[in-house]
């Protein structure tokens, strides 16, 4: 099996995530376009995919994504990543 890339800034983003409270779990080596972090915090999950400034979704990723029935979002940097959490758990995971 074809190891997972995992792009520079996912590193920072997961420890971000971490000081602010957050469970994270890297699910990126699943592979088939899944995203790369699961994490949870007060009770909502949230899907996020990792790409540096200028990356961009995959042929697999765009499928998955297209697919997916629920919420999945692109988070660039540890701000980004942050927002999104504040935002999803004040709306009760939406």
């Amino acid at each position: 099996m074809k190891a997972a890339k995992i792009d520079l800034n996912q590193r920072e983003i997961v420890a971000a995530l971490r000081v602010h409270g957050a469970s994270v779990q890297t699910i990126a080596e699943v592979g088939k376009g899944v995203p790369d972090l699961l994490v949870g915090l007060l009770g909502t999950n949230i899907l996020m995919e990792v790409k540096g400034t200028s990356g961009k979704l995959t042929k697999n990723q765009e499928l998955w994504h297209g697919q997916w029935k629920g919420y999945v979002n692109i988070v660039r940097a540890p701000f980004e990543a942050l927002e999104l959490c504040r935002k999803l758990t004040k709306a009760g995971g939406r």
